[in-house]
């Protein structure tokens, strides 16, 4: 097994593997000096890196090169290493160049004493022995050598050959540009597919996701075609700050790796004098995007290029007469038109004049579905510097953001480019704190900033449903500004959403209207699927926060575009049931209609009622399974969008048993060894006959594998598990070691335990937030049981790998724990789960 250089390298001069002779002893030795001094860092490191590994193999052939008679021989250095840029552990991509004189033999000889040393020291090598005319064949058959030679650097021996291959590698780059650089596109785009976008991703690959460092290197190629070139404003640096984190990444881990792990993070930021993984992923991502940005511009430069190309000149004429060359302008707004397939300011467009024209033009092209041509952008941009609007914004500038917010997916990327030249944060300043900023919940596919955006776009479907369209985009972008500071960001956000609101010109009703939905975004997402909705103290501490049927309807809209925004673990058919149910009950309570509309607690089904009763005459328990597949609700969808299929939500799965110790964890143990998920559940306590009371448990289950286990089965283990002659907690566990055998390990938070004060009046409401995990349910319902205390009822939320699961419990006379008894509970369940 080939030892690494920093394992193997001594003292300058000493032995070691691949550095026999005297004059190359010392390469080792000098390169984990340089490595480990902190010095030189950065492009200085990396460019010393390549002087040193350029003097080691320049050494290297013109000794053995020398040895063995042979002239007419070249060694070059392409792609990373050619552009001198050498990471700690770079591949060294390396090119023999011969005239094709030299003997087959002695060739052959000369690579092996070139390559064998490299891998002696455990170096990567990418490697070919060429002749120029072999080279150029092989550029013409394979993109990837086209683009290497393009970066070719002569190291040793002739250097015309290396001038002459350089020359014509430009050369055949020119002339076939407009071939390969559709290629060149495409292989860029299936890249972004397969490895994501690196701006958004919680571990990305500094290389090969979108906006990483292959982009960069192809935004190098296409100007080395001459037929566009990239935005250069922060590329280059964009590019040496994920060159430098590489760099940090590769020398703290030992490895050549390019994804920036999670648990590797802190070491990396620490390296690169950070305050933290969360500064070092938000620098990371605002590189990224900067690079993604610049290559969105220069990929739709490049395709109206060519399309410009394809047209004849002939065919031009006949087309355009007198106008060929000049393109057709169309109008789009006051000051905007539409040229080559991009919105653009109109000749006569005074930006510096006109402080709303940025946001007129932003929203022009937005809702034509074009991109905003960045020379238009930075005309509005240098205005906005030297004349901003006024605050509070007129009118108009503030209806232009609302047109901009509703034109649904087309706003992304207009907004994008506008937040790429910097006019967001001078429009609004609270934008810097969330721009970029990282969201370690894996539930979010986007950064707080992408997520706001997407959340307004998603909105904009919503807004036929609700009075006031304006007030829901505006909050709907606002919802979590609060994210970029301390404490709770629905609190912070209350306050930064009144600043903004008046700063966009709205009266003082409005700012209180968009100030609470940014408080509350969260409050029936969170009551729906974790609170008893039966509970009259529900409805009410829901109905009193939001204080009127209008704020209600904007705020039920904001829910489900702030879920269908943040991921698909965040939203569902059965989610959107729960919140439409909660909104139909508070909606009724603002108007002053009686709670008794809705079925109360306590109060079963007839179905239910069955079932008990059958459970109290067999004095065991029965069960019946329901397949449910729910339309989605009349929120899910308005006029201008499709209704979807139908979405299966899992099975009702009802459970009546004479009442008893120990129900609810065997239940939910038998659940989780059937692989059954729990999405939802509910406990009753009736008494039907004179047998004795009955527990009814009413479940929404979903299989985790294959189909659904047959109702019989069920009940023979769930009567072995009551009974004790089934050990559920033996088999969980060994199903869990066997899980963590097979899976890697995830270093998750810790278990938290609260009670959640004053969301009842007839229970304790104890509140579970912990990994999601088999069993997890049947833990909790043993701790419950252990600490003395009956389940009333159960509200089970699962959002990607955390599960937020509340319990309403009370103690044995079924009145409300005291406080003190409540938090021993807690604490209780918290042990038990570590």
């Amino acid at each position: 097994m080939t030892e690494s250089v920093e394992e193997t390298a001594g003292p300058a001069g000493t032995q070691g593997p691949g550095n026999t002779p005297a004059s190359e002893g010392g390469y080792p030795a000098a390169r984990l000096r340089l490595l480990q001094d902190e010095a030189p860092t950065g492009p200085d490191r990396r460019a010393a890196l390549a002087r040193l590994t350029d003097d080691w193999l320049a050494g290297l052939l013109a000794r053995h090169g020398a040895a063995a008679g042979l002239s007419g021989t070249a060694l070059v250095a392409v792609g990373g290493y050619g552009r001198g840029e050498l990471s700690p552990r770079s591949d060294l991509d390396l090119l023999l160049l011969h005239d094709g004189r030299a003997d087959a033999g002695a060739l052959a000889t000369l690579a092996d004493h070139l390559w064998y040393p490299v891998w002696d020291l455990g170096l990567a090598l990418d490697h070919s022995v060429r002749t120029p005319a072999e080279a150029r064949k092989a550029a013409r058959e394979d993109l990837k050598v086209q683009l290497g030679l393009l970066d070719a650097r002569h190291l040793a021996g002739d250097p015309d050959l290396t001038a002459a291959l350089r020359t014509s590698a430009y050369a055949d780059w020119r002339e076939s540009a407009p071939k390969r650089l559709p290629e060149l596109h495409d292989l860029c785009q299936e890249r972004a597919e397969r490895q994501g976008e690196l701006q958004y991703l919680l571990e990305p690959d500094l290389k090969e996701a979108r906006g990483g460092l292959r982009d960069a290197t192809a935004l190098r190629a296409v100007a080395a075609s001459w037929l566009a070139d990239a935005p250069r404003g922060g590329l280059e640096a964009a590019r040496t700050r994920l060159l430098d984190a590489r760099d940090a990444l590769h020398l703290t881990t030992g490895r050549a790796t390019d994804r920036l792990s999670l648990q590797e993070q802190d070491q990396v930021a620490t390296a690169l004098g950070m305050l933290d993984a969360d500064a070092l992923l938000r620098q990371t991502y605002e590189s990224a995007r900067t690079i993604s940005y610049a290559a969105d511009v220069t990929w739709r430069e490049v395709g109206r290029v060519l399309r410009a190309r394809s047209l004849k000149p002939m065919l031009r004429g006949l087309l355009h007469g007198r106008t060929a060359g000049k393109g057709e302008r169309s109008p789009l707004a006051e000051g905007v038109v539409e040229l080559d397939g991009e919105a653009v300011l109109a000749r006569t467009a005074r930006p510096e004049r006109d402080p709303v024209l940025v946001l007129r033009a932003a929203a022009a092209a937005a809702q034509a579905g074009l991109p905003l041509a960045t020379h238009a952008i930075r005309r509005c941009a240098t205005a906005t510097a030297t004349k901003p609007l006024p605050v509070p914004w007129p009118a108009e500038a503030r209806e232009q953001l609302v047109t901009l917010l509703g034109a649904g997916t087309h706003t992304v990327p207009v907004w994008e480019a506008l937040e790429a030249e910097g006019i967001i944060t001078r429009l609004l300043p609270d934008w810097e704190r969330v721009r970029c900023r990282p969201q370690r919940n894996p539930v979010h596919t986007w950064t707080v900033d992408r997520h706001l955006v997407e959340t307004a776009a998603r909105a904009s479907a919503l807004t036929r449903r609700v009075h006031r369209p304006d007030l829901l985009l505006v909050a709907a972008l606002l919802h979590d500004i609060g994210k970029g500071w301390p404490g709770d960001h629905s609190v912070a956000g209350e306050t930064i959403a009144r600043d903004v609101a008046a700063r966009l010109g709205f009266d003082a009703r409005d700012t209180t209207v968009i100030a609470t939905l940014v408080r509350h975004h969260l409050l029936l997402i969170e009551t729906a699927t974790r609170r008893d909705l039966d509970d009259p103290a529900t409805v009410g501490a829901v109905a009193e926060a939001v204080g009127s049927t209008r704020t209600l309807e904007l705020l039920h809209a904001l829910t489900e575009a702030d879920a269908l925004a943040t991921g698909p673990a965040a939203w569902s058919a059965w989610r959107g049931g729960l919140v439409a149910d909660l909104v139909k009950r508070v909606a009724a309570r603002l108007a002053g209609e009686p709670d008794t509309e809705v079925r109360g607690a306590g109060e079963p089904t007839a179905e239910q009622e069955r079932l008990a009763i059958e459970a109290g005459r067999t004095g065991g328990p029965v069960l019946a399974l329901h397949a449910r597949a729910e339309a989605p609700t009349d929120a899910a969808t308005g006029p201008e969008t499709p209704a979807p299929a139908q979405e299966p939500v899992g099975v009702e799965l009802l459970i009546a048993v004479p009442d008893q110790p120990g129900v609810l964890p065997a239940a939910a143990g038998v659940l989780a060894l059937h692989r059954l998920t729990v999405r939802a559940a509910d406990l009753l306590l009736l008494d039907p006959i004179d047998d004795g009371p009955v527990l009814l448990l009413s479940w929404r289950v979903a299989a985790e594998y294959g189909s659904l286990p047959q109702a019989d089965r069920l009940r023979a283990d769930l009567l072995r598990a009551l009974d004790g002659s089934l050990d559920v907690p033996a088999r969980l566990a060994e199903r869990e070691r066997a899980y963590a055998r097979r899976s890697r390990v995830v270093l998750a938070p810790p278990p938290r335990v609260t009670v959640a004060g004053g969301s009842s009046d007839t229970a304790t409401v104890i509140e579970v937030r912990a990994q999601d995990a088999h069993g997890l349910l049947h833990r909790i319902g043993r701790a419950l049981e252990t600490a003395g205390v009956a389940v009333r009822s159960a509200h089970i939320s699962t959002l990607g790998a955390n599960a937020v699961d509340a319990f309403y419990v009370t103690g044995e006379d079924g009145a409300p724990l005291t406080d003190a008894a409540a938090h021993e509970v807690a604490a209780a369940v918290e042990r038990a789960l570590q």
